[in-house]
């Protein structure tokens, strides 16, 4: 198969820019280089992490293989079309009973602003609206975090309102700013 040409033109899992894949275990490595970016690490809410190895992310990374569920999270590499790993996604917080889910994010600080994440959030939108019949996608992030706050706005998000002093970052408090997107926000959405 090395030698063939895939054609991933009709593939659900491919936009204009990226397309989605499983974790694989060699993804650790790219974690771990991931993990160096403290301040975007903050960003995404995670803190400041303690220190970690390839090793230990193997480990970590083990549970979410091959689009895994575990624990309501399912996560998923984000590629460039030409192959090269630029960051990744997962799908979380899924509510059956009400039709709601939510989404994260991350692209890896050489790859931003080239339109990864908008085009990977929205293959993903699209899995939760038009394939597990979800009808609303919840959101959050700091309000310090003007990529993520754009992309949301960029996606057709509203934004629904905002928790005062929820996260700590650095000493300091901040803001959580809360999304929505209804699927037919997001169908509308697509149609401009």
């Amino acid at each position: 198969m090395n030698d063939t040409v895939l054609d991933y033109s009709r593939y659900f899992w491919q936009g204009t820019k990226v397309r989605l894949r499983p974790l694989r275990i060699e993804d650790a490595e790219r974690s771990f280089i991931s993990s160096l970016d403290s301040p975007s690490r903050q960003l995404l809410q995670f803190g400041i992490e303690l220190p970690t190895s390839v090793e230990l992310l193997k480990v970590t990374l083990e549970k979410y293989i091959g689009c895994k569920d575990a624990d309501g999270v399912i996560v998923f590499a984000i590629e460039a079309l030409e192959g090269e790993h630029v960051g990744g996604i997962s799908l979380h917080s899924r509510d059956e009973k009400n039709g709601l889910f939510s989404f994260g994010v991350v692209v890896d600080r050489q790859h931003r602003r080239q339109g990864y994440a908008e085009d990977a959030a929205k293959i993903l939108l699209k899995y939760g609206f038009w394939e597990r019949r979800y009808q609303k996608c919840n959101s959050a992030c700091v309000d310090i975090n003007e990529g993520s706050i754009r992309l949301h706005k960029k996606l057709g998000f509203s934004e629904e309102g905002k928790r005062r002093r929820q996260l700590f970052l650095n000493g300091e408090y901040h803001d959580e700013i809360l999304f929505g997107l209804t699927r037919e926000e997001f169908d509308a959405h697509l149609e401009i």
